[in-house]
């Protein structure tokens, strides 16, 4: 039954997304007069269907293999590489008919849609939700904050108990320190409790360049407790046995007090083997040697507790949660291009960050929570959006490459140069498939 439930959620999620993508290329293409001839969920690979019928001149469908879906538009040299209607004399109703703007709006309709989705899901989460967040007062009383390296850089320590920041008593600490206001004056100085002591500390000038290092880590944080709450396949975690439930009492020794001091001992340790002390849900305590995943990670996701019942809800209007919606879908998309060029750079290893079907699936889980259902759905149609503008044949990015050429150059590109444009594209498409594939495979598998 949790078997079920998973993969239910995973195809409901996949199939809205995709299906919203390929209606934008639809309907912008309907808007311009050019006739659509199918319009698949998942690919009909090899003529093989689950479904199909005909509404005037579009066939609609739903194929067997599950990695994405299409629609075939007249006159454009797409995934069925169909030479012989390219051979034909254009037609007025053909994608090759149309001005260049026309068919550059039909390339970028599906990336569109997403962006839009992506958005309206987080916008519709936070009008639906609020904003919650904890009071410092309550932080406070509970430890203090974490301190990541770059903060301990500007004077904090973990454990710090901020009380105020430019003469201010702080409520909401972390949106206070974050405030451009506090971030950008010529003083920024943070009244801390240190070991019942108050100390006043000023933060340095070129407080910019800390905050734009490139980290994973928070620069501050309510020391957060947590425990696993799912374990990756394959994954180091998994192989020492690291199950549900489980709670990490040390690294080497060394202990910790919250889930971001954890993760940056790991980070420290990133390649190495390690000794770990693990607690299971009856408080039974076990030893087990790990290597710690080069980015740092052991392969879990974590279940964060300890303010429960403690944090304050802030209601906002339509308006606010759109414009808050899109602030987050845009840090989102910026995360998951950070991610992309570290992985090409060679920073990340591909085999520890990429997820395909079984992984993004395993992220659903079990059991059918709204909440991360849309979370996780809007993140994965935002990452949708970036993947497919990414300048390869093949994907929507790569026609816009070349009408954006056509448009500067006022000449198209050769139809010679498109044709094998795209079988260069579906070749890499099809490498980078069956990369995820056995990356998924693997780690599950535990190799």
């Amino acid at each position: 039954m949790n078997t079920i439930i998973t993969l239910l959620q995973f195809f409901a999620a996949l199939g809205l997304i995709v299906t919203l993508h390929e209606l934008g290329h639809y309907l912008a293409a309907r808007a311009f007069g050019i006739k659509v001839e199918k319009f698949y969920l998942f690919f009909d690979a090899w003529g093989f269907k689950l479904f199909s019928f005909k509404k005037g001149d579009t066939e609609y469908g739903i194929g067997w293999l599950p990695l994405g879906g299409y629609v075939k538009i007249a006159g454009m040299i797409d995934e069925s590489l169909d030479k012989n209607q390219m051979a034909s004399e254009p037609q007025p109703w053909e994608f090759r008919s149309k001005p260049a703007w026309q068919r550059l709006i039909v390339m970028v309709g599906g990336v569109v849609v997403n962006l839009i989705l992506g958005i309206v899901i987080i916008s519709g989460l936070i009008f639906n939700q609020g904003e919650s967040y904890i009071p410092n007062d309550v932080i406070n009383a509970k430890g203090g904050i974490y301190a990541s390296p770059n903060a301990r850089s500007m004077g904090l320590l973990t454990g710090d108990k901020i009380i105020k920041l430019n003469g201010k008593p702080v409520e909401n600490l972390l949106s206070e320190f974050a405030d451009p206001a506090f971030l950008t004056a010529e003083n920024k100085e943070i009244l801390i409790n240190r070991n019942e002591i108050d100390t006043t500390i000023k933060l340095p000038e070129d407080i910019e360049n800390k905050l734009s290092l490139n980290t994973d880590l928070p620069l501050i944080s309510p020391r957060f407790q947590f425990e696993v709450k799912q374990v990756v396949g394959g994954s180091p975690a998994s192989k020492s046995g690291v199950q549900e439930g489980d709670k990490f009492l040390s690294i080497d020794s060394q202990t910790f007090g919250s889930f971001f001091e954890f993760k940056e001992i790991l980070q420290d340790n990133a390649g190495q083997t390690v000794e770990l002390m693990i607690a299971n849900s009856n408080s039974k305590i076990r030893k087990a040697y790990v290597t710690v995943n080069e980015d740092g990670t052991l392969g879990f996701q974590p279940k964060i507790f300890g303010f429960e019942g403690q944090e304050k809800v802030i209601s906002y209007s339509l308006g606010e949660s759109i414009v808050m919606g899109t602030q987050k879908s845009a840090g989102l998309i910026s995360a998951n291009a950070s991610g992309l060029s570290k992985m090409v750079s060679g920073k990340v290893n591909p085999k520890n960050s990429l997820a395909g079907p079984i992984g993004i699936a395993q992220m659903y889980g079990s059991t059918w929570d709204w909440i991360n259902f849309w979370s996780l759905t809007a993140t994965i149609s935002l990452a949708l959006a970036l993947m497919n503008i990414l300048p390869i044949p093949a994907l929507d990015g790569g026609h816009v490459m070349f009408l954006l050429y056509e448009m500067i150059f006022r000449k198209p590109v050769n139809e010679k140069v498109l044709y094998v444009g795209q079988i260069i594209g579906m070749a890499i498409l099809l490498s980078l498939f069956v990369f995820i594939f056995w990356v998924d495979i693997s780690r599950a598998l535990g190799f």
